[in-house]
């Protein structure tokens, strides 16, 4: 589980990194949204799945 979370981090991180530089290049703020988006949709993904592991875990004890 945890692989698959690294691996997601790193394609977003990328993903971000790369819409952040093509919306200052191009000076075109749907750039800049869609690298927004993509990271408040990371972080509410990131919450969901670390509180199901705790709730997993706290179950197992």
């Amino acid at each position: 589980m945890m692989i698959v979370l690294r691996f997601y981090l790193l394609i977003v991180l990328l993903t971000i990194g790369s819409a952040l530089l093509v919306g200052m290049l191009l000076r075109d703020k749907r750039w800049l949204r869609f690298a927004w988006q993509l990271f408040k949709f990371s972080v509410v993904l990131l919450l969901v799945v670390g509180l199901a592991i705790t709730v997993g875990r706290l179950v197992l004890i």
